[in-house]
């Protein structure tokens, strides 16, 4: 998997950064230090039909009042009937639900998409395209090669400033900052912007094509938050490293493994949260773990905060089985087919890009020996770079949220805590499948996802008489079907699984629907 490598500059005193150096003392891409204002969200009126938020900042002697940030506009042009390779979705469906997950990051980031088949004609539409054109902050073309189109845009887009081509014609150049990118343009910034967007367009999934935008904004509109590891703290960072990570800095290079995870890491973009956590899954080690725990988790040397995303909001389901959901009931449709099984639920496929993709994924949950203990504890497999398959496991605390069917979990993974908000969206009464959604951030990698896992009891995918439960459960989410990974559920042999003597499992459910008796597991 290609990406970009941003480098810092030598510093004194070190063999040009070293790799660990490279990968957290970043080089700053373009205008990422352009100085970022944060959301304003005190007052807020509505003019014109939009909504203008304003704080007001008051102090002993002065009031101050700050302006709003101007939206990001975006206009998305595609080919007329192309399709994707997102399970042969066509680019304008793609395009028009990119618009709309680009509202969970901000809502000021506006996406217009058409096709480029009103090029040719001479309604309002097409002159509502060229008035746009005029006041677009960036233009993404997606697939457009029809000759006439590719005049069209060539002539209309001169005071376009960010023009970014996908599978298009080759006579439609990129520009950014103003400026055409060409084999003559060798502005390194420009050059690694470019190749991080490219890079993750070519993943081919949803999440990525929304990052490639989201960069793009970063780089040449206005700083993005979910994106703030790209701007690094510099010497900062160094000292903060060397002051109180020296010992566990010296171990992870002197160990191989540890060494490979720092150098695989350095070839990420920082950001890049799908390259990044291959690297670390494919090569886990202790010296690894401590180094990430000292340099992040303890002392933040990146002084990041990323925060878990509040978008989408995903309505939890309120009943199981004709009765209204409660905790414990709740907690046993997690358990699943746990007792029966050997496993409670195997993933048949995800949403998320970096974290559920993985062959092989079983989930194990269980209630502790504790009276309100509750946890859970993904098996799966793992391709390293190196072409290996070897078994993963992560051990998460589980917390009820304040809903039934809502929950806090918390791991630490290879040194670094995460936390997220899982929601258990559907289950049907069979317990043949059910969908799971969550909201996560690991807050000193500066890491913030969202994702989705669908599972079944053997890993096949639900039967075709649950399609359309199945597609609303999505819809809740804001998901789209043809957005899911399949998982590769074919060679799984010997998972290391097994939960801890003592562990109880249900406590108010059959996992075989018993609808003429008491619900009680046998």
């Amino acid at each position: 998997m290609a990406t970009i490598p941003l480098k810092a500059p030598s510093l004194p005193g070190t063999r040009e950064c070293s790799p660990f150096l490279n990968r957290f003392v970043t080089h700053q891409p373009v205008n990422f230090i352009r100085k970022f204002h944060p959301s304003l969200d005190e007052a807020s009126f509505s003019r014109r039909g939009r909504t203008t938020v304003v704080r007001v900042l008051e102090t002993e002697k002065s009031t101050k009042i700050e302006k709003p940030e101007p939206p990001v506009k975006l206009i998305a042009l595609v080919g007329k009937g192309e399709v994707s390779p997102l399970k042969s979705t066509s680019w304008e469906e793609v395009m028009l639900h990119t618009a709309r997950r680009l509202k969970w990051v901000d809502e000021g980031y506006e996406m217009l998409v058409f096709d480029d088949e009103i090029l040719s004609s001479n309604d309002q539409t097409a002159l509502t395209l060229k008035q746009e054109l005029n006041q677009t902050d960036i233009l993404v073309v997606v697939a457009v090669n029809n000759s006439e189109s590719v005049n069209w845009i060539q002539t209309n887009s001169q005071n376009v400033k960010n023009m970014i081509c996908f599978e298009s014609s080759p006579n439609l150049m990129n520009r950014l900052g103003g400026t055409d990118v060409g084999s003559v343009n060798k502005d390194k910034e420009v050059t690694e912007v470019v190749k991080t967007v490219e890079d993750a367009w070519e993943r081919r999934n949803s999440d990525d094509i929304r990052f490639c935008l989201l960069v793009i904004i970063n780089a040449y509109i206005r700083p993005v938050p979910v994106l703030q590891n790209l701007r690094s703290k510099g010497f900062s960072t160094l000292s903060c490293m060397v002051k109180n990570c020296g010992p566990q800095i010296l171990n992870c290079l002197l160990d191989p493994n540890c060494r490979k995870a720092l150098q695989c890491l350095n070839q990420c973009s920082p950001v890049d949260q799908v390259c990044s956590y291959r690297c670390i899954a494919s090569y886990e080690s202790p010296y690894f773990e401590a180094f990430s725990l000292c340099v992040l988790q303890k002392h933040n040397c990146l002084e990041l905060d990323a925060k878990i995303p509040v978008k989408p909001y995903v309505p939890p389901m309120t009943s199981f089985r004709g009765k209204e959901l409660c905790h414990d009931t709740a907690e046993d449709l997690f358990v699943g087919w746990l007792g029966e099984l050997e496993w409670s639920w195997r993933v048949v496929a995800g949403q998320n890009p970096a974290y559920d993709q993985f062959p092989c994924q079983y989930q194990l949950f269980y209630r502790g020996k504790g009276k309100s203990s509750f946890w859970y504890e993904p098996v799966f497999q793992v391709r390293t770079l190196e072409g290996k398959l070897v078994w993963r496991r992560r051990r998460y605390s589980v917390k009820r949220g304040k809903i039934p069917a809502t929950f806090r979990f918390s791991v630490l993974d290879n040194g670094v805590v995460s936390n997220e908000f899982w929601t258990i969206v559907d289950v049907s009464d069979d317990l043949s499948w059910g969908l799971f959604h969550y909201n996560g951030a690991a807050r000193v990698a500066g890491q913030s996802y969202t994702g989705a896992v669908l599972v079944t009891p053997d890993g096949s995918y639900p039967a075709e008489k649950e399609k359309e439960r199945l597609q609303s459960a999505l819809e809740k989410c804001g998901i789209k079907e043809w957005e899911l990974f399949a998982v590769d559920n074919c060679s799984c042999e010997n998972p290391p699984l097994g939960i801890p003597q003592g562990s109880r499992l249900h406590s108010r459910i059959s996992i075989i629907e018993e609808p003429d008796s008491e619900e009680k597991f046998n």
